[in-house]
């Protein structure tokens, strides 16, 4: 609970008083919204976090403070998951990676990685790995489920391996950034 509530204040307190969703300050001072759509993107393996602690109470809490969050829920009948969700992540000022045991058994989450730590990369995007019953380190190295899950993508995706290895090193890079840890019963 305690790393929840820590990521509760990094984003209550960086999008207090920018919020899109805000209107005014404590002193009836309006403040420009922020350059995105939406103050968090979070990215997460629905089966594994949707309806736990980790994703369904952290967009409730965010929202309650009115800052806008979006998760794969917005998108509207009809529409495209892929482009919808790219778009959501340019459209985001801070991206939450919810990485837990089945997060790289999604090639939808995976992609969803590739396309935050472009972002990132490109216009300085803030970024916040949380690890959800899983160590960062076999995140960063791939071991235990996420090295048997990359043996499956590497058997799918054989005449395309450039794709398995894209993941995997946007996998080290977003398990080295700084973030926080959750375990399963954790504040549940």
């Amino acid at each position: 609970m305690e790393c929840f509530m820590t990521l509760l204040h990094m984003c209550f307190r960086l999008f207090k008083f920018s919020s899109p969703s805000s209107g005014a300050d404590d002193n009836g001072t309006d403040n420009p919204p922020l350059r995105g759509k939406y103050d968090v993107f979070i990215s997460f393996r629905g089966e594994d976090t949707r309806f736990k602690i980790t994703t369904s109470h952290l967009h409730a809490a965010l929202l309650q403070r009115k800052i806008e969050t979006y998760i794969d829920c917005n998108l509207q009948r009809g529409e495209k998951i892929g482009p919808a969700l790219l778009e959501a992540i340019e459209k985001s000022t801070l991206s939450v990676i919810i990485f837990s045991q089945n997060y790289v058994s999604s090639t939808w989450c995976l992609e969803e990685l590739v396309h935050i730590l472009k972002c990132k990369q490109n216009s300085g995007k803030i970024v916040i790995p949380i690890f959800y019953d899983i160590n960062p380190s076999d995140v960063q190295r791939q071991c235990g489920s996420y090295a048997r899950a990359f043996a499956q993508l590497e058997k799918r995706f054989n005449d395309s391996i450039d794709k398995v290895q894209k993941w995997r090193d946007d996998l080290t890079t977003a398990a080295s950034l700084s973030g926080l840890i959750i375990q399963k019963n954790q504040g549940n």
